[in-house]
């Protein structure tokens, strides 16, 4: 596909704030589908695009198309390809995929693998999960947590608990979604943790790159969820939690702020709590991580349109890629000069239409057409590209939604 005639509108869009609706998602109980509201996609086309795509990830041909592989134990895992390593970001993106599309033994066979491979029964890293493991479920030699992977095991977990209640052991998603927050919030109180701690740093009140060692000490603006901590700030156990988890939202969007360019949009792949560099060479740069910052601002504005700046952002970043024209660099400094030669990555125009959500239409629509028209992603990359194209794929036809408990919101 030609990409440079969705880039067209460039010229005649404005950085207006133009909000699509006076309230988000978790107000109204309406998501928007662009493919429906912008291409004019039917309910059923849409319906059968989501449908091709799980078939493709879930169960299309195991050398160049599928992440799934069904293991003995009624498990499954998802490995990153290139690198022959399965990760708990992938695993927990798989099982919020799932639980959004109503897959709900494949959920259970990740959730199972990823609690009885990586999961830290004892030790400093108790509570904790190894990032990364061989594909055969041994863990490798860094065996500390990512921090995003904790986080959307949480919310993927409490979403299944809600739309499908809980079952026994490890399938108590609810119990297992409070613990492992606990963990995230308390880690600092267990005796025998080392130099582990938590997940959120108590005093930035953000999530840390790792809880343990340096990485401790800063952050990655992708792994910030505002969306994600409105629901926990409302559905944490302990009052005291829900209090401090009410603060977290806030201040990852005063995160977005301070850490993005102001001509580009553009964010670093890390950066301190305070949004300036975070003095690892080459870290603060737009980099493989940081095209998921396109998606976290847009995301929170389509549930809770909270914060306008989020409108502003995404009407920034889109306009600066729509100016690359057809071959669109998937790395940049901040500044937006390019990084190396690699161009029209399919995860990071994915994560540009899920920016649409709270952008302006006249800049939105040809990132929307491309998402629409995009092969999904094969051969071996399809891993990261392939993962956060699902993802987008829901998002922006209104199929990535809050599933709340009963009788709530």
């Amino acid at each position: 596909m030609k990409i440079l005639r969705w880039f067209f509108l460039v010229g005649c869009a404005s950085l207006a704030v133009v909000a699509a609706e006076p309230t988000g998602a978790f107000a109204t109980g309406r998501y928007r589908d662009l493919f429906g509201e912008y291409l004019g996609k039917t309910d059923a086309e849409v319906a059968a695009k989501l449908d091709a795509a799980w078939q493709q990830f879930f169960r299309g041909d195991e050398a160049t198309q599928r992440l799934f592989y069904p293991v003995p134990g009624d498990m499954a895992y998802i490995p990153d390809v290139a690198n022959h390593d399965v990760r708990t970001e992938g695993l927990s993106y798989g099982m919020m995929i799932c639980v959004q599309t109503d897959h709900h033994a494949e959920f259970n066979q990740l959730w199972k693998f990823a609690k009885h491979h990586m999961y830290h029964e004892s030790g400093p890293l108790r509570g904790y999960f190894a990032w990364h493991t061989a594909l055969n479920g041994d863990q490798l030699g860094d065996a500390g947590p990512a921090s995003d992977g904790e986080e959307w095991f949480v919310m993927a977990l409490f979403f299944a608990s809600h739309r499908w209640g809980d079952g026994e052991g490890i399938f108590n998603y609810a119990g297992e979604a409070q613990s492992l927050l606990r963990t995230m919030l308390h880690k600092d109180e267990d005796p025998g943790r080392g130099d582990v701690t938590n997940m959120i740093d108590c005093e930035a009140k953000q999530v840390n790159f790792v809880p343990h060692g340096p990485g401790a000490n800063f952050t990655d603006p992708s792994y910030h969820l505002p969306a994600f901590y409105e629901l926990w700030a409302r559905w944490a156990e302990v009052p005291g939690d829900r209090t401090f988890l009410a603060e977290l939202a806030p201040t990852s969007r005063g995160l977005f702020r301070r850490a993005v360019h102001p001509q580009t949009g553009l964010m670093p792949d890390y950066c301190a709590f305070d949004g300036k560099t975070s003095g690892r060479p080459g870290r603060d740069d737009f980099l493989y991580d940081a095209w998921r910052t396109l998606s976290n601002p847009a995301l929170d504005w389509s549930w809770w349109a909270a914060d306008p700046w989020e409108v502003e952002q995404a009407n920034r970043v889109l306009t600066f890629l729509a100016s690359q024209g057809p071959n669109c660099p998937n790395r940049f400094k901040l500044d937006g000069t390019p990084i190396g030669t690699d161009v029209n990555s399919s995860g990071l125009l994915a994560m540009a239409a899920t920016s649409t959500l709270a952008a302006d239409r006249k800049i939105g629509e040809p990132f929307v057409r491309h998402l629409w028209e995009m092969k999904l992603p094969e051969g071996r990359y399809r891993y990261y590209d392939g993962l956060l194209t699902l993802i987008a794929l829901l998002e922006v036809s209104g199929h990535f939604r809050i599933y709340a408990p009963p009788a709530a919101k």
